[in-house]
């Protein structure tokens, strides 16, 4: 019998108690594309982050920042950026007229949106080693959401590289997207995708 060797938490997710190790959180981690209506609460998503930012990064630079849009008027301009920055897609000269909108209905529809931007670093190390520390802080907050029973997918989409969509979110020409983080509660949760063991990746020296 396999020895547990995490400890076990007890979390809310959704209205339940659950006990999970943070094993149990990495695995049963879904990307989530469909929301109920129930809104996301600011204060939790700020206090999500507050953990999250206490990821590893090189020289304590702390490269990110965060654009929070989970107000109508914010949601439908975010929305609105996404469809502007990907007109010239030859899938999307390909989609109809009304399909076009109902795009940008669903992602008007969706309770928050977190846009997450890193700050270009000239030295390319300092760079790869800034979007690793990035990314680590993304992977962090998807966790700690999962466990309140908040879900959420990482987009990063052809739109978050147009300058339409950042000019239009003030993102400064010394920074960048990292990704768009869709997120909210769910009712269905999608069933799990197998994974590769690790003893098939691992190169033993």
């Amino acid at each position: 019998m396999k020895q547990n060797i995490y400890k076990r938490y007890t979390y809310l997710f959704g209205n339940e108690e659950v006990h999970m190790t943070i094993a149990d959180t990495i695995r049963s981690r879904r990307s989530i594309r469909s929301f109920n209506t129930q809104p996301v609460s600011t204060d939790l998503i700020v206090e999500l982050l507050n953990d999250a930012v206490w990821a590893p990064n090189h020289g304590m630079r702390e490269p990110w920042r965060f654009i929070l849009a989970e107000r109508a008027e914010a949601k439908e301009h975010v929305a609105s950026l996404m469809l502007e920055s990907v007109q010239n897609m030859k899938l999307m000269k390909l989609m109809p007229g009304k399909l076009q909108q109902a795009l940008k209905n669903k992602f008007s529809r969706m309770p928050a949106h977190l846009i997450v931007v890193m700050k270009n670093e000239k030295d390319h190390h300092k760079q790869e080693e800034d979007y690793a520390a990035v990314s680590c802080v993304i992977q962090n907050f998807q966790l700690l959401a999962w466990e309140q029973g908040l879900g959420m997918i990482w987009s990063t989409m052809e739109y978050i590289h147009s300058p339409i969509f950042c000019e239009g979110l003030s993102v400064k020409s010394d920074e960048r997207i990292v990704g768009v983080l869709h997120m909210g509660y769910f009712d269905k949760t999608p069933k799990p995708k197998s994974r590769t063991s690790a003893e098939q990746k691992l190169t033993l020296l």
